[in-house]
């Protein structure tokens, strides 16, 4: 795994660098952009036409079709909804021959079975091909808190490095098998969105209560502070498969989500997740891991 921040500069891109952007959703335009800032010469194409206004002013390429697009450039880069949106366009005949011969790195989300089976598309038809995702919002793009996972041939991540330089933030290659960055985006987004499900929960209760978003933030922003070395702890004990509970054993975390369980519907707000977490949590512990800590759940979820 090879991780490093590129310049924040346009001197990143190789001088007479092209690429080619195909998707113009806001961040299909954040990394047209940011290429163009930096230099390249860029074409870009979208499903529907009209988006790519700012982006020609600017010194874009409006390309006419797919197929014309990809042809313009040795590397092409897709950002788009899912892979069916990419399947529809990169797997039209024209636009696959075109490819053939020429880099594909893909920014667009789905699962890592999605990337192995665009992995293995890509390799019957002579496509270098790297999977990828962006971990960070667009207004990131082209900044220094860009963050960017690849995965696929480490030969091929070399050759195309200089230009996705041009992108600025960090670069990280996680290893040739084609879907580790479609593995890393989805285990990341599970964080994110049961965190953020969490905390929009905490914020109905606390206004059941009298307690005014506002008033909760600060004290949120705490409870977010001590994640960061939970997080590394918690991963090393399930490394080592210790499931230490001592300080804090399941059984004890136990009482804590039922307390919620019962603020909130006391109050007619579902409790549905933390619902769904305490019966975990006892399942666990009837298993016989009630002094273990919460890290034990990872077996139980792995259970067939």
């Amino acid at each position: 795994m090879s991780s490093s921040p590129s310049p924040a500069s346009a001197s990143s891109a190789q001088d007479g660098a092209a690429v080619t952007v195909i998707g113009l959703g806001p961040m299909g335009r954040a990394l047209s952009a940011a290429f163009l800032a930096a230099g390249v010469r860029t074409t870009v194409w979208n499903r529907t036409p009209g988006r790519d206004g700012e982006l020609v002013a600017a010194g874009a390429v409006s390309a006419a079709s797919a197929e014309e697009a990809v042809a313009a450039s040795p590397l092409t880069v897709v950002c788009l909804v899912n892979y069916d949106a990419t399947d529809s366009v990169l797997r039209r005949e024209a636009v696959t021959r075109a490819l053939k011969g020429r880099t594909l790195v893909n920014l667009s989300a789905d699962t890592p079975e999605r990337a192995r089976d665009t992995g293995r598309w890509a390799d019957e038809h002579g496509i270098g091909y790297l999977d990828g995702a962006i971990m960070t919002p667009t207004p990131t793009i082209g900044h220094p808190e860009g963050v960017f996972l690849y995965s696929g041939p480490e030969a091929l991540y070399a050759e195309h490095r200089p230009v996705l330089d041009a992108l600025s933030g960090t670069h990280t290659h996680l290893g040739e098998e084609i879907a580790r960055a479609a593995a890393f985006d989805i285990a990341l987004l599970d964080i994110f969105w049961t965190s953020m499900a969490g905390y929009v929960h905490a914020l109905a209760v606390a206004r059941a209560e009298g307690i005014s978003p506002t008033e909760l933030a600060p004290f949120a922003q705490g409870i977010g502070a001590i994640l960061p070395p939970l997080f590394q702890e918690w991963a090393e004990d399930v490394e080592r498969g210790d499931y230490s509970g001592e300080g804090n054993p399941i059984t004890s975390g136990i009482s804590t989500m039922a307390h919620v369980v019962h603020a909130s519907e006391a109050h007619g707000i579902e409790a549905n997740v933390m619902r769904s977490i305490e019966g975990l949590a006892r399942r666990t512990a009837a298993l016989g891991h009630g002094t273990e800590g919460f890290t034990r759940v990872v077996e139980v979820l792995g259970r067939r």
